[in-house]
């Protein structure tokens, strides 16, 4: 099956379904020289991981990972770095009942009218679970860029179903299960999952991640548009139906005066325009925004029909997660970092060299 791998000289394939025996990936273009252990990865798989809360499939999975090749003594050698997490927990089992039908929103359908075959088991490769992958590659990514160019990627959870989350602290964000960044709403948010877990029925959710410190000049000027990156980088995710950039939607209403970030010599006045003008970097934060659908796979009847064109009625039982976007954030961060590493490897290789007499005191600087 193709689309396996995204980037250009960052490059990540990956491979695995949800109820065989392993996920894996091959990194291939990480430079050689960087400190990497098998913990580097672990840490980041830890926060996306499953049955890390009773808000979310209860599938319990260490996501133990193993660094195969691309390292030497502690460091990279810059041969494709190969990583395997197995999977422990299936229950095939639970997907006998549907496997002959197709589950409303999910990619069952589409998968069979493409290859005429499907893996039923928790959605084969359609499964969330390919996420870990994206994970660990922008486990690598994250820290290459911050000990090379100092660039920080840190995201949270900005609104979960119908409840909006205001951002108060980064300190909040990994201190609790919904990677929320104001600590006071957490008992709104689980009170909230709890009535929606017994319902037996699912909701969306809404990420914003941010790259800090990202030098001013990444990006190409027409196809390899950091934007366009990011973006296809982020609708790859599953269950993402929207992405933001900058102001986003919020755009439409906005006029020329107000949506054009005027500058200063001390830096930019405002970010509208989420840290990219032509499609390459301005120097300050790259800000996205990305909308997660409710999770397919749930409880209540719904009408859908069979592999034969039949009408039937569903209803998925088993460990589903009633929103895929509590665990969405490590992920969001992830694809942002393999955006960005690959982009930055492309200005290396082209513009190196380049240096201009014009530098913003803080590029960032929001009067």
């Amino acid at each position: 099956m193709s689309g396996n791998s995204f980037g250009l000289l960052y490059c990540v394939t990956s491979f695995g379904e949800s109820h065989g025996p392993a996920y894996g990936g091959v990194v291939d273009g990480c430079p050689p020289g960087l400190e990497l252990t098998n913990q580097d990865l672990q840490k980041e798989l830890d926060r996306r991981k499953p049955g890390s809360s009773r808000h979310v499939t209860q599938r319990r999975e260490s996501d133990t990972v193993e660094i195969l090749s691309g390292v030497f003594e502690g460091r990279t050698t810059g041969t494709a770095i190969g990583f395997l997490v197995r999977n422990e927990d299936q229950r095939s089992s639970d997907y006998s009942a549907i496997a002959q039908k197709f589950r409303p929103g999910h990619a069952d359908y589409t998968y069979f009218q493409k290859y005429g075959v499907r893996d039923a088991r928790g959605g084969g490769r359609a499964s969330a679970r390919e996420t870990l992958v994206r994970v660990a590659a922008g486990a690598i990514a994250k820290k290459w860029l911050r000990e090379r160019y100092g660039v920080r990627v840190r995201g949270y959870l900005s609104q979960l179903g119908p409840h909006p989350i205001a951002f108060k602290t980064w300190d909040a964000v990994d201190a609790n299960p919904f990677f929320a960044a104001d600590p006071q709403v957490v008992q709104k948010l689980e009170k909230f999952m709890d009535a929606l877990r017994d319902s037996g029925d699912s909701c969306g959710a809404r990420v914003n991640v941010i790259a800090q410190g990202v030098p001013p000049g990444w990006g190409e000027p027409v196809y390899g548009r950091l934007d366009a990156d990011i973006a296809a980088a982020m609708m790859s995710i599953n269950a993402v139906k929207g992405v933001e950039i900058g102001a986003g939607f919020g755009a439409i209403t906005q006029k020329g005066s107000e949506h054009g970030d005027e500058m200063t010599p001390q830096g930019f006045v405002s970010n509208n325009n989420g840290g990219v003008l032509g499609g390459i970097s301005t120097g300050q934060d790259i800000t996205v925004s990305i909308a997660l659908k409710p999770t397919s796979s749930i409880r209540l009847p719904r009408r859908t029909i069979d592999t034969k064109g039949q009408p039937a009625t569903i209803a998925t039982t088993g460990r589903h997660d009633p929103c895929v976007g509590i665990r969405a954030t490590p992920i969001a961060e992830a694809m942002l970092a393999c955006v960005l590493m690959d982009q930055a490897l492309r200005h290396r290789a082209q513009c190196a060299d380049v240096a201009t007499p014009l530098k913003l005191d803080n590029p960032s600087k929001i009067n």
